[in-house]
């Protein structure tokens, strides 16, 4: 047996496909964490009130008083609303969008980062099958996010164009650190997406954009080895990009304390994000430590003056 909220008509070529409105005696509500409603575009829970609601679960009293809530909207047709679990929002022309489930919840830099909500916005790229994001967990504590994606057919979809593409929509803290391109994704015995699975690969450097290219000078060798322990990756070129690894702005902090400690140098976060290369950063190291010990310039000819002794 099924039953259903809600419904769309599915036109010939979708860009996205919602859950649609509510069907006839039935309400939809996106709220936020005191059961308040948030505004079109905004990301909430997803509720369900009207005469489709069961009465709990049978034999489970916590999770039915968990899932099954009190109503604060009198137009909802019971006194009792149903927690779906899931995350989703109004668009602007009144449809509701499933964006992943709350349990899929995790905290990068201090924020609250919905995965579903990348996972939708990658969907979204014209060669993009399927994609799933998770939260790895890498040295120090930190945790990284990693998307793993199924290209369409025939489409081979570079990483830095779905990391631009999804930074159209979002802020820098939900863009993955890396990219992994799948056949397929692994399924549990229900046949549904083993996230645990995924979480638990090890997933390296993704996809390369160019060829591997090893540390030419005593400077690139030096930061490609602290970028390699830093970063938690099995090896870095001088081509390669410390926020494509899997660098945010305070691992950067922890490599301008490394390059001050290494070379005496002050480097402003901004070079970094100038230079994010490995060889881009040693040519900006170098240059400002020529600089620092370069002697003094000696006054013209035209700037000096006499003196008697």
């Amino acid at each position: 047996t099924t039953i259903w909220s809600s419904t769309y008509p599915v036109p010939s070529e979708p860009q996205q496909i919602p859950v649609g409105r509510p069907i006839a005696n039935t309400q939809m509500y996106v709220v936020d964490h005191n059961v308040q409603p948030v505004a079109v575009g905004v990301t909430g829970e997803l509720l369900i009130g009207g005469a489709g609601v069961a009465r709990g679960y049978l034999g489970r009293p916590e999770l039915t008083a968990e899932k099954f809530v009190p109503s604060p909207f009198a137009a909802s047709g019971t006194n009792r609303l149903y927690r779906t679990g899931d995350l989703a929002r109004f668009l602007p022309d009144g449809n509701i969008e499933l964006l992943g489930r709350i349990d899929h919840q995790v905290k990068i830099r201090g924020h609250r980062v919905e995965l579903g909500e990348i996972e939708t916005r990658l969907n979204e790229h014209p060669t993009v099958s399927d994609s799933v994001v998770v939260a790895h967990e890498t040295g120090e504590g930190h945790k990284q996010l990693v998307a793993y994606v199924i290209p369409r057919k025939g489409e081979k979809p570079a990483p830095n164009q779905l990391r631009r593409y999804a930074g159209e929509k979002l802020p820098d803290y939900m863009l993955p650190s890396k990219v992994v391109f799948l056949a397929a994704f692994p399924q549990t015995p229900n046949r549904k997406i083993d996230r645990k699975a995924l979480a638990a690969m090890e997933p390296g450097e993704g996809t390369p954009e160019h060829e591997y290219d090893p540390p030419g000078t005593a400077v690139e060798t030096a930061m490609a080895e602290y970028w390699r322990e830093l970063l938690t990756v099995p090896r870095v070129g001088r081509h390669d990009n410390f926020f494509e690894l899997g660098g945010d702005s305070l691992l950067a902090l922890h490599l301008a304390a490394w390059v001050r400690d290494q070379y005496e140098v002050d480097l402003p976060l901004r070079s970094l994000f100038e230079h994010p290369t490995v060889a881009g950063l040693a040519a900006e190291i170098e240059a400002r430590t020529w600089s620092a010990a370069a002697p003094p310039r000696l006054a013209a000819a035209a700037d000096r003056e006499e003196v008697e002794i």
